[in-house]
């Protein structure tokens, strides 16, 4: 079970569990924006959130609606516990129903909480074992908030699986005991994500110019990701090489802001395009930044070094981990946006080998992610 929006790394999770022959159902369980949010989120120009089917292979799965009304949903927001807990209930009956009458071997959760604390609800009831896979917010976001109940979960999983050996150490350090953590990354799609000739693929998307150099950036332009730096470092990176293109990837609130600040900069912004389109314009790039103050693991690090693309990260989260070289990671402090900068600088003008960036890549592929699971599932009796 997961969440409606946790998108990408459960489909491509249940592609190879199809693929290894293991049965599964999935449960897409979210809420959607009401006419009134939805309607403050165009005032905004903003999205509103809807539920769509899942598809994966020849399967269709319908998401399951939890109704929210705007106070509750403003509760949530303020992290009330109650609030919260009645929402991680909703989810556990909408669970419990699926199971009745059906025979199930085990419960695999996506993020601890609240789908942690829903599996665990239907876990007892239905006395089925669960995992739990922990992607990041629900530990370095939400355990400042509901402490006990997302560790009580951790610890009477069979099994939790961390993306980054960062979040466990992070859940360690709040009192998880680790007795039944095991680290298993999100992976890569190899079909996707290949490296394609630097100067074919930006004649093709038109953005070639003779003798440039191309940096970018790929992900959600939100605070956490540092996209409010953008512009300092994207000018830095002007001064000392001024045949730069620059090239962000992805949508957030602080777009318009990067976008009047990079004014004068030789900037393309694509927004948001998919998976297919952002490996081709990783392929563009010869570094991608990642200057993110936290992250679980970035998913983008290994997609880019897959294209044979070099990327410079900060030393937070799990990106050191995923980078895998710790000469492209740049530590925290002061004046460290003109420092990332340099690190950028330092790599444009000294060039890579894109060789140990793509053998890097290749552990984590998606079908190497499964293996590992699948055996951890072998470890407690499911083998179908």
């Amino acid at each position: 079970m997961g969440s409606e929006s946790s998108g990408i790394f459960i489909i491509k999770r249940l592609e190879y569990l199809s693929r290894f022959n293991i049965d599964y159902n999935f449960l897409p369980i979210s809420t959607e924006d009401s006419l009134l949010i939805s309607t403050i989120k165009k005032l905004f120009k903003q999205e509103p959130k809807k539920l769509v089917e899942v598809v994966v292979g020849d399967r269709v799965f319908n998401p399951q609606k939890i109704d929210l009304s705007f106070f509750n949903r403003i509760k949530i927001l303020k992290k009330n516990y109650i609030a919260w807990m009645k929402y991680a209930k909703k989810m556990a009956k909408i669970l419990e129903k699926e199971m009745l009458n059906k025979k199930y071997d085990l419960i695999h959760a996506h993020r601890g909480f609240p789908e942690g604390v829903a599996a665990n609800i239907a876990s007892k009831s239905q006395n089925v074992p669960y995992v739990v896979t922990v992607h990041g917010g629900e530990i370095h976001s939400l355990m400042r908030y509901f402490k006990d109940t997302i560790i009580r979960t951790l610890e009477e999983a069979k099994k939790v699986f961390f993306v980054s050996e960062f979040l466990l150490n992070f859940a360690k350090k709040k009192g998880y005991s680790g007795k039944n953590a095991v680290v298993i990354p999100n992976g890569y799609d190899p079909q996707i994500f290949f490296p394609i000739d630097k100067e074919v693929i930006r004649k093709k998307l038109g953005v070639y110019k003779e003798g440039y150099k191309y940096v970018g950036f790929v992900g959600n332009l939100i605070p956490v990701k540092r996209a409010d730096k953008l512009a300092e470092i994207f000018k830095s990176i002007k001064k000392f090489v001024p045949n730069t293109k620059f090239i962000v990837v992805g949508d957030g609130f602080l777009k318009e802001q990067i976008k009047s600040e990079t004014r004068k900069l030789d900037i393309i912004f694509t927004g948001r395009i998919s998976q297919r389109e952002v490996a081709e314009w990783m392929n563009v790039m010869d570094v991608m930044i990642l200057p993110s103050r936290n992250e679980g693991w970035p998913c983008v690090i290994v997609e880019a070094q897959a294209c044979g693309t070099c990327v410079i990260g900060s030393n937070n989260g799990g990106i050191p981990e995923a980078v895998g070289f710790e000469e492209y990671i740049v530590d925290e402090g002061k004046n460290f946006e003109e420092r990332f900068a340099n690190k950028v600088v330092e790599i444009l003008v000294n060039g890579y080998i894109p060789d140990q960036f793509i053998k890097h890549a290749k552990k984590f592929t998606w079908e190497n992610i499964v293996k590992m699971e699948i055996e951890e599932y072998k470890k407690l009796g499911i083998t179908r």
